[in-house]
């Protein structure tokens, strides 16, 4: 149904405001549909990428291994500095929920790129293979992209403040 939103939307004449009722409606449907047991769920998510930055900070040089490796991606040694700060920065905000869809977003490209560039070269059951653990990772963050931060948020805690000093 998304999907198909947002291909009606990509060709409407008025993407703008179809885009703008679009994320309306994804607000309107994750605030109703949030279990509680899934704020667990973005903390672990967001614990996982805050330590991924961290292991990635320690062992910059398998990083830049990595990177040099990849045919696609050589040309780019801004990316070891990059990818664990998005990983620390984005990890943080998903686990206090403060703009979860825009940092869910922004760790999709990354998880692509572990995905396709370096764990499918490894294969699937290499001893040392993370790609189970980056399709797990790249599944959470796809969901919280549509789903939201939810009602244990910093996000929903702003909002609701901002609500209150409108109505005063």
């Amino acid at each position: 149904v998304i999907i198909s939103c947002i291909f009606y939307c990509f060709f409407s004449r008025s993407r703008k405001s179809c885009f703008m009722n679009l994320l309306h409606q994804m607000n309107e449907w994750s605030s109703k549909h949030h279990p509680k047991w899934l704020v667990a769920l973005r903390a672990a998510l967001g614990i996982c990428l805050f330590l991924k930055g961290v292991w990635f900070i320690e062992n910059s040089v398998i990083l830049t291994g990595v990177i040099s490796q990849s045919s696609f991606i050589q040309n780019a040694p801004w990316l070891n500095t990059v990818i664990p700060w998005l990983h620390l920065l984005g990890g943080a905000m998903i686990l206090v929920g403060l703009f979860t869809r825009l940092w869910c977003l922004l760790q999709i490209p990354v998880l692509i790129g572990a995905m396709l560039l370096v764990n499918v070269r490894q294969g699937f059951f290499a001893g040392e293979s993370d790609l189970l653990f980056s399709i797990i990772v790249f599944v959470l963050l796809l969901f919280f992209f549509i789903e939201g931060g939810g009602p244990l948020s910093l996000d929903n805690f702003l909002r609701g403040s901002s609500k209150g000093k409108a109505t005063r």
